[in-house]
């Protein structure tokens, strides 16, 4: 894993993953003694109103919506389980799988109350927009501020809106396209279906032999009867014209 941390007078913490750790593939966030995701929004310590809830919560929303991009807010009253708020904050990202299963999509904004720290962790798709300045000026802005005035519910929701702002302008990744089919393709698949139908036409037991006509003697007549009176009828023209 790699990760970028900056801290701005001991109070807050900016973390940008990169790679999955190993040490926790697998591992349920019960057996990493992590909490649970809640939604969009975790509001562990209790610093949310409903208000501000529905509308951190429509912006993370909105934000996948259009992008695809998986936005998660959580708040905890202390991450005394690990020693530094860039461990948990990474390790929640993965246990919880933020993002697409590859976790290139996806950021979390985690808040610790106790500690006093707040930490951005951000998926490695994203680092095209969501660059440690751009994290920078959000925190500057909001997020510490948010722990000298307590204001947290609209610190939260404004550091949300500019995260989704920014990160809105990477493109949606869709589906890979199903290759088309070449016209050699279709040719042969038309060859196929000539072929099954004229096996079609020449085996019906009506059509047994390829040519009835001749099976009813309409031309075979006898045998060699009507053979040698067509024979013999050639003949006479000839003996006609005589040979010179």
């Amino acid at each position: 894993m790699t990760i970028w941390p900056k801290a701005l007078a001991g109070q807050l913490i900016l973390v940008i993953v990169m790679a999955v750790s190993a040490s926790s593939v697998g591992m349920t966030p019960k057996e990493q003694n992590l909490p649970t995701p809640l939604g969009y929004v975790s509001d562990y310590a209790n610093l949310l109103d409903e208000g501000w809830h529905k509308q951190i919560r429509s912006v993370c929303k909105d934000l996948e919506t259009t992008s695809g991009i998986e936005m998660l807010v959580v708040t905890l009253p202390t991450i005394s389980s690990l020693p530094h708020v860039q461990e948990y904050a990474s390790r929640l990202y993965e246990a919880w799988r933020i993002g697409t299963a590859q976790q290139e999509r996806g950021i979390l904004l985690l808040v610790a109350v106790k500690e006093r720290q707040a930490a951005v962790v951000v998926g490695k798709s994203l680092l095209a927009v969501l660059t440690p300045k751009q994290l920078d000026e959000i925190s500057l802005k909001f997020l510490r501020p948010m722990f000298r005035s307590g204001q947290y519910g609209v610190n939260v929701y404004r550091s949300a809106v500019s995260l989704a702002t920014v990160a809105g302008q990477v493109p949606m990744q869709n589906e890979a396209q199903k290759p088309k089919r070449s016209a050699g393709f279709w040719m042969n698949l038309g060859v196929v279906f000539l072929m099954l139908y004229a096996l079609w036409r020449f085996t019906r037991p009506e059509r047994r032999h390829p040519f009835p006509r001749w099976k009813k003697g309409e031309y075979w007549g006898t045998g060699q009867g009507g053979f040698g009176g067509n024979f013999g009828g050639f003949g006479g023209g000839t003996g006609g014209q005589g040979l010179r």
